[in-house]
C-alpha cells in the first residue's frame, strides 16, 4: 500500500458529463465530439488553487449520467474517444496533477453489450451468469421475461455478479486496459460497499501488480471503514461520517458532533489512525455545501477544519467559490452544472473563499505535521473547537471559531512553556506559551488560527 503521495495531495474533484455540458443521453450514433479538451482549460485554476490531483468522475460509454456503463473500452463519445482522455491525462501528468478516475464496477447500464445478449437469449447467453439474481420465474419491469437484481431498487443499474470467473477476468482486462492505455494513477470505485470484499481484494492486488503506487479509494456510506480499507483491500474511502459532522456542527452550532468523530476517528485510540481517509464536503451525490449551512461566513471554518483535519481534502469544481445546488427529486443535475470558468469566477458569490482555500492548500501541503501528524483534542465549546496535529518533531495547534462574536481562549497545548507559536493562516501573528504551559488569545468571529510550535 505505499501510496505517499496521496497524503501530499489536495483533490479537485470534477464530474466532466455536467461541467462539460454533454448531452443529457447519449444516442450511440453519432461521432464523438472532444469535450474533455474543455477540462484543460481549467488545469491553471487547479493549480491555482495549489490541488495536485484530480478525480474525474465517469467517463466511460454510458447511457445517461455515467454511472450506467455501456462499454468499459471507449471513452463516452459525449466526452470525445480514447485519444482525448490520453492527452488528457498527459497534460494534466505534465502539469504535476496526478489522475483518478471512477471505477463503476457494482453495476453496468441496461445496454451494456453482456446484458443485451441475456435480453435477447435469455439463459442461453453465455452471459446469464455475469448478473445477480437473474430469475425466469418473474418479469423485471421492462417486461424482459426475467427478473434481475438493480442496485438500490433502480433497474436501469444491473447489478454485477463478481463470483462469476469469467466476469473477473474481464473486468482485470479493463482495469489493465486502463492502466497501461491512459496511464491514470488511481480509481474511485463506485458503491464500493456494495460489492464483495474478495473480489476488492482480488481487484486490489492485480491492480497493485500493475503498479505500487496505484490508489483504490472506495465510496462507503455507513459502516466500518477498516471492512474495506486495509491492507489487503482498499486504501482509502469517502469520509461520510466527518462530511455529515462538518456541516451539520455548523448548522446546529454544536462542534461536539465533529469534534466526536474526529477523535473516534483519529484521536490516540482513533479507530482509523493508520488510514489516510478522503475527506470532502460536497460532491456530485449531495447538496452543495454552501446550500447546507444557515451562515455564509461559516464556509470559512469549515474549509480550514477540512484542510487541517487528519486525511486527504478533496473540492468539488464549483464550491471554491460557494457554488450552491439542491439536489432534487430522481434529479441530480443541479449538483453537477456545466460551468465557464470566466463567467463562474465574474459570477462567484465568494472569491474570497478560493482565496482561502487556496492559503490552506499550500498550508498543508508545506506541512508534515498537517499531512502525516497525530490527532489530540484540546478544547470542544458549542461554537469553539481546538486540536492539535503532532509528530516526533513538530506541533501545530488549530482553532476554530464559529460564533459571530470574538473567543477569548486559553488552551493548554503539550508544548514547552515559552514556546513560539507562528500562525500560518493569520500571517504576522506570534505568540507565547505561559508558564503553565498555556495559549492565551483571541480568534475573530468566523475564522480560525493554525499556530506551528517553533522551537
Amino acid at each position: 500500500m505505499n501510496c505517499d503521495w496521496v497524503r501530499q495531495s489536495v483533490f479537485y474533484h470534477i464530474y466532466p458529463l455536467g461541467l462539460c455540458a454533454a448531452p443529457a443521453r447519449n444516442d450511440f450514433s453519432s461521432v464523438p465530439v472532444n469535450r474533455l479538451e474543455k477540462i484543460n482549460t481549467w488545469i491553471e485554476h487547479i493549480q491555482s488553487l495549489d490541488a495536485n490531483a484530480l478525480y474525474l468522475g465517469p467517463v466511460f460509454e454510458s447511457t445517461s449520467h455515467g454511472y450506467d456503463t455501456v462499454d468499459y473500452f471507449k471513452v463516452d463519445r459525449r466526452l470525445g474517444d480514447n485519444h482525448s482522455l490520453t492527452q488528457l491525462v498527459q497534460n494534466l501528468h505534465q502539469n504535476g496533477i496526478r489522475v483518478v478516475l471512477d471505477g463503476v464496477f457494482n453495476h453496468v447500464g441496461r445496454d451494456f453489450w453482456a446484458f443485451q445478449d441475456v435480453c435477447k437469449h435469455h439463459q442461453v447467453s453465455p452471459y446469464w451468469e455475469w448478473f445477480q439474481g437473474l430469475d425466469c420465474n418473474h418479469d423485471s419491469p421492462y417486461q424482459d421475461g426475467f427478473s434481475y437484481q438493480g442496485w438500490n431498487g433502480h433497474y436501469d443499474l444491473v447489478k454485477l455478479n463478481h463470483e462469476n470467473p469469467e466476469l473477473r477476468v474481464y473486468i482485470f482486462q479493463v482495469i489493465e486496459r486502463w492502466i497501461n492505455e491512459f496511464e491514470i494513477d488511481g480509481l474511485r470505485l463506485d458503491a464500493a460497499d456494495c460489492i464483495a470484499v474478495d473480489f476488492l481484494q482480488d481487484f486490489a492486488a492485480y491492480c497493485r501488480r500493475q503498479n505500487p503506487e496505484f490508489w483504490l479509494m472506495g465510496e462507503v456510506v455507513h459502516g466500518d471503514y477498516r471492512h474495506w480499507a486495509n491492507p489487503t483491500t482498499l486504501n482509502s474511502v469517502t469520509n461520510y461520517e466527518c462530511y455529515k459532522g462538518l456541516y451539520s456542527s455548523h448548522v446546529d452550532e454544536n462542534y461536539f458532533e465533529i469534534a466526536y468523530s474526529l477523535n473516534r476517528q483519529f484521536g490516540d485510540q482513533g479507530i482509523y489512525k493508520d488510514l489516510t481517509l478522503y475527506n470532502f464536503a460536497d460532491n456530485h451525490d449531495v447538496n452543495r455545501v454552501a446550500s447546507q449551512l444557515y451562515v455564509d461566513d461559516h464556509l470559512a471554518t469549515l474549509y480550514i477544519l477540512l484542510f487541517c483535519m487528519p486525511g486527504v481534502p478533496s473540492i468539488y469544481y464549483g464550491s471554491e467559490w460557494g457554488l450552491r445546488g439542491v439536489k432534487a427529486n430522481d434529479s441530480d443535475t443541479a449538483l453537477r452544472p456545466s460551468l465557464e470558468l470566466d463567467t463562474a469566477r465574474l459570477t462567484a458569490s465568494s472569491l474570497q473563499l478560493s482565496h482561502l482555500i487556496t492559503q490552506l492548500a499550500r498550508i498543508r501541503r508545506k506541512s508534515d505535521t498537517l499531512m502525516k501528524g497525530g490527532y489530540n483534542q484540546l478544547l470542544v465549546k458549542h461554537q469553539q473547537l481546538a486540536f492539535v496535529r503532532q509528530t516526533s518533531e513538530d506541533c501545530v495547534m488549530v482553532i476554530v471559531n464559529a460564533a459571530n462574536q470574538p473567543a477569548n481562549l486559553e488552551i493548554s497545548i503539550p508544548c514547552k512553556p515559552g514556546s513560539q507559536l507562528v500562525d500560518l493562516l493569520n500571517l504576522g501573528d506570534v505568540f507565547y506559551l505561559d508558564a503553565s504551559n498555556r495559549w492565551v488569545g483571541c480568534v475573530a468571529p468566523c475564522w480560525g488560527r493554525i499556530m506551528r510550535w517553533v522551537r
